[in-house]
């Protein structure tokens, strides 16, 4: 099954948001085996939706519309699909009942436009919204399949996943779904790890292939066409038992989670604390491993000493290591390692890690940006310090930097 996905929002061409909704749709298209060969973009106007409509409609099984599906006089995308294909408007009762329901209860009047998110075209298929007020419509005219969503992610993406994927699975009869499985990497650069499995993937068929690189993180996702998932598994584990042979000390997580996700599921099942010092990443890290559900039960805190008279009052590193001439300096591994030793001794935790180093844009205390010392404290063990050199822009390095940490504890792990 070939499918075209159509975003529809002059807000789009116009840049003013990113459309996010393309790329999750086009990654659940390939989880349920459906190959999107076109994306487009078309403004909130009648007649240049029609005719996206009637090109996709000429080179796709499945049209997937997203956006105007709305209340205002410019959501148009119903019109547009009911005057292509010479079908009524009707009302969907269940969605006028939810939406006049809604406004009764919060005691707000009702306008005549809110109507339209309750409208659907005859003898199609309604995408319940349980995020939201505007209905979803799903039909098959002349052998082509069409799918309208909301604009809104929240909206849209549950609308997809619990309606409109087991809609279109119930159209693809005799089609195998595919399977993957993501081998996310720390440590190693998207050069390098290509490089090691180069052979590989220039004689890959099935299962196929596929490095990604964003936001500092590196992942393979190997994918097979199958009847069943023993059948999947059967192709899958061998080239995820020589990707493992190879690069495996590098290998973080099977699945696709954050490096600083697995980090705090381990450190919770192991009931380990973890406390840290941030001088480069100004307090990054902590922003990254408080953003995971349920980190509360392994970070215990951070400190951002971000200079010299904090690291010195705060950790108690010394005045002659961070200053002077033949000193160390802020950004040394002497300096890391007594940032994460010090606070190891103040804090009632299992580990700490202490991070400095130069983000740039300029160097520091004549030393190159990107130079970062990485340094990881266990109790009752020996500390662990990591130079690093990397490279980007100053936020780039910043996360790197943090990732690289966390990959150094997962290490000790």
């Amino acid at each position: 099954m070939k499918a075209e996905i159509i975003a529809v929002g002059t807000e789009l061409l116009l840049g003013q948001i990113v459309n996010t909704n393309a790329q999750f749709l086009s990654r659940a298209c390939a989880d349920l085996g459906v190959s999107v060969y076109f994306q487009t973009v078309v403004g909130d106007n009648e007649a240049r939706l029609t005719e996206a409509l009637r090109l996709a409609s000429s080179r796709a099984d499945l049209v997937i519309c997203t956006g105007g599906l709305g209340p205002t006089q410019d959501d148009l995308t119903k019109d547009a699909l009911a005057a292509y294909l010479g079908r009524k408007i009707v009302l969907h009762q269940p969605s006028m009942d939810k939406i006049t329901d809604f406004f009764s209860k919060r005691g707000i009047h009702m306008v005549e436009s809110n109507k339209r998110q309750a409208y659907m075209l005859e003898d199609s298929d309604p995408l319940a919204n349980d995020t939201g007020m505007a209905v979803g419509v799903a039909l098959t005219q002349d052998q082509t399949h069409y799918v309208l969503l909301p604009g809104p992610p929240k909206e849209m993406k549950p609308m997809f996943e619990r309606y409109a994927a087991p809609w279109i699975a119930s159209k693809m009869e005799g089609v195998y779904p595919l399977y993957s499985r993501m081998l996310k990497f720390a440590g190693i650069g998207e050069s390098l790890l290509e490089h090691e499995l180069l052979d590989l993937i220039k004689d890959q068929t099935d299962p196929t292939i596929a490095p990604y690189a964003k936001e500092g993180e590196v992942a393979i996702r190997l994918t097979t066409r199958s009847a069943s998932k023993a059948e999947a598994d059967a192709k899958l584990d061998p080239v995820e038992s020589e990707i493992r042979k190879r690069l495996g000390l590098y290998i973080y997580a099977n699945e696709d989670v954050s490096i600083e996700q697995q980090m705090v599921g381990i450190m919770r099942e192991k009931s380990l604390k973890l406390a840290v010092a941030e001088s480069c990443t100004g307090g990054l890290l902590s922003d990254m491993l408080t953003a995971v559900p349920g980190s509360s039960a392994v970070f215990q805190g951070g400190i951002v000493c971000y200079t010299n008279e904090w690291k010195h009052r705060l950790l108690g590193v010394p005045q002659a290591v961070l200053e002077g001439a033949g000193a160390p300096g802020a950004v040394s591994d002497v300096t890391a390692r007594l940032l994460a030793d010090n606070l190891l001794k103040q804090s009632d935790t299992d580990y700490s890690i202490a991070i400095t180093g130069v983000a740039g844009p300029d160097e520091s205390e004549g030393k190159p940006v990107g130079l970062v010392y990485v340094a990881v404290a266990k109790r009752d063990h020996e500390t662990v310090v990591q130079q690093l050199q990397l490279s980007g822009s100053r936020e780039m390095i910043k996360l790197r930097a943090a990732r690289s940490a966390l990959y150094q504890l997962w290490k000790l792990l």
